[in-house]
């Protein structure tokens, strides 16, 4: 991360803690709903399967700008499927960092070549070791390793979501992302239960027990962009929530925190680590503070 970015964030954080401002900081731009899988945690793909027009997502770019995000991350649906008027992801990738974002990441289940050079993170979903990611997303786990080692870029960060099914491969997805070169490390969250998937939420002991291994695992070397300051409050579901520094725009309608807000009671059972790391850090969590200075600027 160039100093620049550093200090442009740690005054935001600053102005943001003392005077308890609900401005945002982090946007996300949902390019499409449209997926080549129908992975067994989502409840969220080929809904409506429409490809934003390229116009609108660029208008959506410009309109979280003004509002002062500097974070932007593009999702899906799957990312790499959107195209329009002759330009895909690494152009809007490139758009967004002409237009002035700090850091443009893209999140993506890794079944396409991966040449996003100018993203600072590929966010890649692998869900386990070949068997239980297999079992969740089909059979793609060969496809996204070789996808992975073909990368033009070592910007790749390994995204799990923890859920009842695949608790147990947490050390094989940290192991794949200390052995491969393209991969700068492993971000997870938990399941978070949209309607139809709530058999596969954790129990607050099975959370406790993987934050531990996850923990642990850190203390070890292996690359893990989370923040164990943090990890009480996620699985407790202590945190504050809505997160009022994200936020998200899909077709125009724009979301405090995430898609999911909008869902009764679903804000309390949430399992994104990077909300709850957010929310505490703009209260002011001193320890959740110098965390995520260390984590970031190891990793971004």
């Amino acid at each position: 991360m160039k100093i620049s970015s550093f200090l442009r964030f740690g005054l935001f954080g600053i102005s943001t803690i003392l005077f308890k401002r609900k401005k945002p900081i982090l946007g996300t731009i949902i390019l499409t709903d449209k997926c080549n899988l129908s992975c067994k945690h989502c409840a969220v793909n080929n809904i409506t399967a429409v490809i934003h027009p390229y116009d609108q997502i660029k208008s959506e770019m410009e309109q979280l700008y003004a509002q002062g995000i500097r974070i932007l991350f593009f999702c899906g649906g799957e990312t790499f499927l959107w195209s329009d008027c002759g330009k895909n992801i690494k152009d809007l990738v490139t758009e967004a960092k002409n237009l002035g974002f700090l850091i443009v990441n893209v999140v993506t289940n890794g079944t396409f070549y991966i040449d996003v050079p100018q993203a600072d993170l590929i966010l890649l979903s692998l869900d386990g070791g070949k068997e239980k990611h297999d079992h969740i997303r089909g059979e793609t786990y060969d496809t996204i390793i070789s996808n992975v080692r073909k990368a033009t870029a070592s910007n790749i960060c390994f995204y799990m979501a923890i859920n009842k099914f695949n608790k147990d491969d947490i050390k094989k997805v940290c192991q794949t992302a200390r052995d491969e070169p393209n991969v700068r490390a492993v971000s997870f969250n938990f399941h978070t239960p949209y309607p139809g998937t709530e058999d596969l939420s954790l129990t607050v002991e099975e959370k406790q027990k993987c934050c531990d291994e996850i923990e642990n695992y850190m203390k070890e070397g292996f690359p893990i962009f989370n923040l164990k300051t943090a990890f009480s409050d996620i699985v407790h579901n202590t945190f504050p929530t809505p997160c009022y520094q994200c936020i998200v725009m899909e077709n125009g309608k724009q979301s405090v925190c995430g898609r999911c807000v909008d869902i009764p009671g679903l804000c309390k059972q949430c399992g994104y680590f990077f909300a709850a790391e957010y929310a505490m850090v703009f209260r002011g969590r001193v320890n959740v503070i110098i965390d995520m200075l260390k984590t970031y600027l190891k990793y971004i």
